[in-house]
Order: structure tokens, then sequence, then C-alpha cells
């Protein structure tokens, strides 16, 4: 079983899984008859709840450490392609298109921790250095106008990639706050 999935197995095993039925029908503590019961066929692939539990496993907003990805979901791509029904074509693009806003997104990190480090050595002296702390501040301005533009170029190619029906759910999908950018 790949790691990614224990997570989902404990939290859609330890908890029962029924409607209507208490916590741990199916669990170790219940009794034997009841585990019998709740067998594969039960909680398998079109059983009660496997496709919450799965959706919430797969399209969570956040990793273990609780880091937000590009989009504001764990895995972006297979997240919007299942959302939006997208064609083989349309989820190559959308994988471009990602990975071009994930890079700039790395680089945004690596010119924020820069700029740390700048403000500290300002700080860090018998007198603030005024002129150093400008430049990083002002560093880290460009840093967020370059992210920025990113994300409006990242949004305009998915908008001309997508159908009409599609844009209609992509903007579901950020009004209701299920995606994030």
């Amino acid at each position: 079983m790949h790691p990614g999935m224990m997570g989902w197995w404990k939290h859609a095993h330890g908890h029962g899984g029924h409607e209507g039925e208490g916590r741990g029908a199916c669990g170790p503590g219940g009794e034997f008859e009841a585990r019998v019961e709740c067998g594969p066929g039960r909680h398998g692939r079109g059983g009660p709840g496997w496709r919450r539990g799965f959706e919430e496993a797969v399209f969570a907003g956040h990793d273990h450490e609780g880091h937000f990805g590009g989009f504001g979901v764990r895995r972006p791509l297979r997240f919007l392609a299942y959302k939006l029904e997208l064609e083989e074509a349309q989820v190559e693009e959308l994988a471009s298109i990602l990975n071009d806003l994930k890079t700039e997104r790395a680089q945004g990190e690596v010119d924020h921790r820069r700029s740390t480090g700048q403000i500290a050595e300002a700080i860090a002296g018998e007198t603030l250095d005024a002129a150093k702390l400008a430049s990083a501040t002002s560093e880290r301005v460009k840093s967020a106008e370059r992210l920025r533009d990113a994300v409006v170029r990242a949004i305009g190619r998915i908008h001309a990639m997508l159908t009409t029906e599609q844009r209609t759910r992509f903007a579901y999908l950020i009004r209701t706050g299920t995606l994030s950018i």
C-alpha cells in the first residue's frame, strides 16, 4: 500500500464509517460478528462513505506538515482534472501551467528567505542600517509582484483552455473556497 493512503485508511477504518451506527462498529473494538458484517464489500469501492473519504484524503487542502500547495489543494492537477472533467490535451496544458507557477512560487520562497536574512543583518548592527532594510523590503515587494503577475498569467492560460462549462465550475471552486489561489 502506498504510504500516502495510510492516513486515509486509518481514518476510514478507525471511525466506523457507517451512517447511523455507533463509532467503532467495525473497528478492532467491535464484536466479531460486526466486523464480519463490515467486510470488504461494505467499505470497499462503492460502499457508503468511500468516495467522501477518498476525496478528503486525496484532495486535502494541505499536506501533513500543514503547508498549502500552489492552488490550495494537495494535488492541484489531479483535483482540477477530476472536478473539471478535463480532456487529455487539457490535462497536459494544465500540467505545464501549474509547473510554471510552482517554479515561480519556489523562486518567491527563495527571495523571501534571502530578504529575511538581509532584514536580520540590518537589525543586528549597533545602529539600524536603513538603506539595507529598505533594499530588503523593496526586494520582497518586487518578488510579490512577480508572483502576482505569474498567477495572473496562469489564470489567463487556464481560462483560455477551458470550455464555458469548465470555466463555470472553475469559478465555482474558487468562489466557494474549495480552491484557493
